[in-house]
């Protein structure tokens, strides 16, 4: 596997150059990519999707290609490009949706060629359930406004001694900061422009998705989360929490629709020899999105190169911690990488 001083060398050689290029939208405008044309962009946080009439497999299932980019948004802010952030998450995806892809489906379809770190991804165009499945075994420690973390801090200088948290009943006093929580929780959020912690009443009750739906959803998802946990255990590590979207395909099943198991979507913390979990400086050795929150000292900062970088290099680091697997970076100019890939897809799927 790389080295940190290996990637440090990559990032710094070539980071600047694999953020260069043009949102999909331009190079669908600039004609590089035809057979989109007319074709609907939605643009995303660190994603855009592109779906059609005319993007339809040759089985007649309705094609969604999304495109992942090198932006990183944190409190519902974009802060900015990472060097091979897209590649670095595209690849902990896909090892990810291997392991669990027996339990959880897939909405993407397979493509002879396509590189694991491809950051054009096919799949069906789903029917999507408009919740985030949020599931936490920890109470880490978090700066965001829907976190456990969060909730407990304001039921503390309350002076609650219990609180109700997402439909769960919790005692105040028995909860610490990044331990280990009763039982895993399944903790569900909308998804909205400002997304709030809900129960499985609120999303039954304003027609998110039926009950049946909802507990397949949550059942199939503990159940990954289990598989992964297992997994990680085996490289000394521990699934904290994770979040994960959903959506209906052609078939009336239900299945992911973005991501899985990331950097990202999840925190992942290192275990020491003996099964506890490690510490530096008092908190976890970390791998997920939480470093780079910390890094935000105001609202509407944006990251300096010298960050961008460091960010980028904890992300391929924890790539590989998690996976146990080299990352291979594509050194090809980022249009080239998308306009090939997507050329790929389509001459495969339609």
């Amino acid at each position: 596997m790389l080295t940190e001083e290996e990637i440090r060398e990559l990032v710094a050689a070539h980071g600047a150059a694999v953020n260069e290029g043009r949102p999909i939208r331009q190079l669908i405008d600039d004609g590089e990519l035809p057979r989109l044309a007319g074709s609907t962009v939605l643009e995303g946080k660190v994603s855009d999707s592109v779906f059609g009439d005319a993007l339809r497999t040759s089985c007649g299932k309705s094609l969604r290609l999304m495109f992942r980019n090198n932006r990183i948004s944190t409190h519902d802010v974009n802060r900015g490009a990472i060097p091979f952030k897209d590649q670095a998450l595209a690849f902990n995806h896909d090892h990810m949706l291997r392991l669990v892809e027996p339990v959880l489906g897939s909405s993407q379809f397979a493509v002879t060629g396509l590189a694991p770190s491809s950051t054009v991804i096919p799949a069906e165009n789903l029917k999507l359930l408009m919740v985030e499945n949020v599931l936490r075994l920890y109470m880490a420690e978090s700066s965001t406004s829907t976190s456990l973390y969060q909730h407990w801090l304001a039921a503390k200088e309350a002076g609650q001694s219990d609180m109700s948290y997402a439909g769960h009943a919790l005692t105040v006093s028995l909860l610490e900061p990044n331990g280990q929580l009763p039982y895993l929780m399944d903790t569900p959020s909308t998804k909205e422009k400002v997304d709030q912690t809900v129960n499985e009443a609120y999303l039954i009750e304003n027609g998110v998705c039926s009950e049946g739906q909802y507990a397949q959803l949550r059942n199939s998802s503990l159940m990954a989360f289990g598989m992964i946990s297992l997994a990680l255990a085996q490289r000394g590590m521990v699934l904290v929490d994770t979040k994960t979207e959903h959506g209906i395909n052609a078939d009336g099943q239900i299945v992911p629709a973005d991501e899985l198991y990331t950097m990202d979507s999840s925190r992942f913390w290192k275990l020491d020899d003996d099964g506890t979990i490690q510490t530096r400086d008092g908190k976890p050795v970390s791998f997920s999105k939480e470093f780079a929150r910390g890094m935000v000292k105001e609202q509407g900062q944006q990251f300096s190169e010298k960050q961008a970088n460091e960010i980028a290099v904890r992300y391929i680091h924890g790539l590989q911690h998690l996976t146990g697997e080299t990352f291979v970076p594509d050194l090809r100019p980022r249009d080239q990488r998308i306009v090939e890939s997507t050329t790929l897809i389509l001459d495969t799927l339609l």
